[in-house]
């Protein structure tokens, strides 16, 4: 017998947008291997941001992935290639670069906004996030010390108001962010500042473009 009952609910499941904010220059990072010269570190946080935008794509829930970036860097290039739509970065900050790219999402989907240096990231993490994040109006993801955010989401209708930085998880769920319940092992608790986390990290598994990325590294 066929089943005729609507397919609203799959639907809106796989409608979200995210938003990744991703430096267009060797001037982010600064904390990650200040040492070497700028086009490394730079070749590192694209590699970081392609790992995490292929797993979104790949992701069952996502249908779209803004990056807003300099769309004349290299980064665009790449991540245009992925399949990203590129919005120019308005050069004002964090916040006004990811305020940028909701405000060219489709208003009538759910929105999200991810860090682009979490190279664990795995579709199966964003699938697993999306999900859970569906069940709030408003909800977050904290990085792995619990003082910084990585993922914030918001339903359909909803306003995204991003609030990163210095104590964001404190400032999101102050804001009425729930606090996703995710295993201190998704991709999405392994953000990338430092050559610790970036150790961390590797010890987990990283994605064929880190890993080429720090192949070059250490040739």
């Amino acid at each position: 017998m066929r089943d005729n009952r609507p397919m609203a609910d799959s639907r809106t499941a796989q409608s979200w947008t995210v938003v990744v904010p991703v430096k267009g220059t060797s001037a982010g990072k600064s904390r990650l291997a200040p040492g070497v010269d700028p086009e490394t570190r730079m070749r590192l946080m694209q590699a970081f941001a392609s790992d995490a935008i292929a797993a979104l794509l790949s992701s069952e829930a996502v249908e779209r992935v803004i990056v807003v970036t300099e769309p004349a860097s290299e980064a665009a290039t790449v991540l245009a290639a992925l399949g990203a739509d590129i919005v120019d970065d308005p050069r004002a900050g964090l916040n006004a670069a990811v305020a940028a790219g909701i405000a060219r999402a489709d208003p009538r989907a759910p929105v999200a906004a991810l860090l682009g240096d979490l190279p664990c990231l795995v579709p199966d993490d964003v699938d697993l996030a999306l999900e859970r994040a569906q069940e709030h109006p408003l909800a977050f993801v904290p990085d792995a010390a619990g003082l910084g955010t990585t993922l914030i989401t918001a339903r359909a209708g909803d306003r995204l108001t991003p609030r990163y930085g210095e104590g964001s998880a404190a400032r999101h769920r102050a804001a009425g962010h729930h606090e996703l319940d995710l295993p201190a092992a998704s991709g999405l608790r392994l953000d990338v500042d430092t050559e610790a986390d970036l150790a961390r990290a590797v010890a987990h598994g990283v994605g064929p473009a880190t890993r080429s990325a720090l192949a070059l590294r250490t040739a």
